[in-house]
């Protein structure tokens, strides 16, 4: 019978020949130059799990000028914008190669840019990465393994571990942290016990390293297979406390009717259920989709600040959403999101009650629905109307069977409703019966600010009556400039 390793080592070779001709090929122009090459990191990791790819990381003991001449003449294209940090890009086809000098990254400690020392040996390059599975090595173009650090029973065993102390290689890098939890929330796999408990110590010290470069790696562990797992790392370790403080800050328990709910946990869920409703690339949520599990993320976190402790027992967090979307666009400003992402976080947050307020059961409120509330909530939500769909389906964690299925009932008439009204009114793209040149020739006026206030007020009728026709609307228009100019 094999072991974990030679399953491992088997998978990778048959992996391997997919990348092997761009890895040879290259490997050789660099020994005729009197220079080693290795295939690392990633790529490497990925071949034993099974995985190729057309995105090839290199180490060598050229310079980077020594590296650039030589991909000069191999690539289509080359590019050195990564000269500063060793790293030489290029590409041929559909391949992407980026080849870089071995080094050594750490930190000035009054500094938030790592400092770059090159060093001279591959072993000495495989110890200065983030954990063992990505400091394995393929020598080329001779394809022997290198792995000084059992970094191919770590795979097998499904563990992140550092190469060296790991005291010392986050302090080299305290970004090596949060990579500790986002490989976690990629591959699944749990972080071994002294490197879980450095991170703990030191969590920190990521407070050194850049908003842009922690943004980056939160995105990655969120668009993750499994977010929650790395997410949880984040809190239990306290580095959440320093780049994400509103998501620990939700583990407070509430007495509402008599039972607790965690809304950190909550959270949680709801993060996972809105995951499950992504769809497809040809869907209207293609997954992974970073807007939506953010939103799921950040939904609740204005309660901490509005919760409030009723007579009775109850416990309420009045307009938590209202908070909550000001406070998620000021986290993600701090991480340096784009301003687009800011934007459509914190106005789903804003709008994931306003569901329950058009027709929530329990108050006989479904009934009253209205066609202005429906178009209202979907030109409310505009283009972010699918995800917001999602987040409020999601937001639903109760353990009561009936709530939980009139909810989903309710919310499949509205979605129902709005796809008949859309059908009937081109509900996306919803305006007055008469545009504002039509507005000043009825009303004989010139372009002003009474022209748009005549907008306004035909937009209102035409969202709470739907379309009105241009006599009807033109009439409507007559009647408040009368009454307008009288008052």
């Amino acid at each position: 019978m094999s072991t974990p390793e030679q399953d491992l080592l088997l998978r990778a070779l048959r992996t391997l020949t997919t990348m092997a001709p761009v890895a040879i090929e290259l490997g050789s122009a660099f020994r005729d130059a009197g220079h080693e090459l290795s295939l690392v990191g990633g790529p490497v990791r990925d071949a034993f799990l099974g995985r190729s790819s057309n995105d090839l990381d290199f180490a060598t003991s050229a310079t980077p000028d020594q590296s650039l001449a030589l991909l000069a003449r191999w690539g289509d294209a080359h590019w050195d914008i990564g000269k500063e940090f060793g790293t030489i890009g290029a590409k041929r086809g559909d391949v992407v190669v980026e080849v870089t000098t071995y080094r050594s990254d750490q930190y000035d400690p009054a500094s938030r840019k790592p400092v770059v020392a090159f060093g001279d040996s591959l072993d000495g390059d495989l110890s200065r990465r983030d954990f063992t599975v990505n400091a394995m090595a393929v020598r080329v173009p001779d394809l022997v393994f290198v792995d000084p650090f059992d970094g191919l029973g770590d795979l097998a065993r499904e563990v992140l571990r550092t190469p060296i102390a790991p005291e010392r290689s986050f302090d080299d890098d305290p970004l090596r942290m949060m990579r500790a939890a986002r490989f976690a929330a990629q591959l699944g796999f749990t972080i071994e016990p002294g490197t879980l408990a450095a991170v703990g110590a030191m969590a920190e010290r990521i407070d050194i390293v850049s908003a842009e470069r922690v943004q980056a790696e939160l995105t990655k562990l969120l668009l993750a297979r499994q977010p929650r797992r790395g997410l949880e790392i984040l809190v239990d370790t306290g580095l959440a406390d320093q780049v994400l403080p509103e998501l620990p800050a939700l583990r407070l328990e509430i007495d509402e009717h008599h039972r607790h709910k965690d809304v950190y946990q909550h959270t949680l869920t709801v993060l996972d259920q809105a995951i499950a409703q992504e769809t497809g690339p040809d869907g209207p949520v293609p997954g992974p989709d970073l807007v939506l599990r953010l939103a799921s993320l950040l939904h609740d976190i204005g309660k901490p600040a509005t919760r409030r402790f009723e007579a009775g027992g109850g416990v309420s967090f009045h307009h938590h959403e209202v908070v909550g979307a000001k406070l998620a666009a000021k986290r993600l400003k701090a991480l340096k999101y784009e301003k687009h992402v800011v934007k459509d976080v914190a106005r789903l947050v804003e709008l994931h009650l306003r569901f329950h307020g058009y027709g929530d059961p329990s108050t006989g409120a479904g009934a009253a629905w209205t066609d202005s509330a429906v178009r209202r909530y979907v030109t409310d939500a505009g283009p972010l109307l699918e995800r917001l769909h999602r987040l409020t389906r999601a937001d639903s964690t109760t353990r009561n069977r009936r709530k939980a299925q009139r909810l989903a009932d309710s919310y499949t008439d509205l979605e129902r409703r709005i796809t008949a009204l859309r059908a009937q009114e081109e509900l996306d793209a919803i305006r007055p019966d008469l545009d504002g040149t039509q507005i000043m020739a009825i009303l004989g006026i010139p372009a002003g600010p009474a022209v748009g206030q005549a907008y306004q007020h035909l937009l209102a009728l035409r969202m709470e009556h739907g379309p009105l026709g241009a006599q009807r609307a033109e009439a409507e228009l007559r009647e408040w400039w009368a009454a307008r100019s009288v008052g």
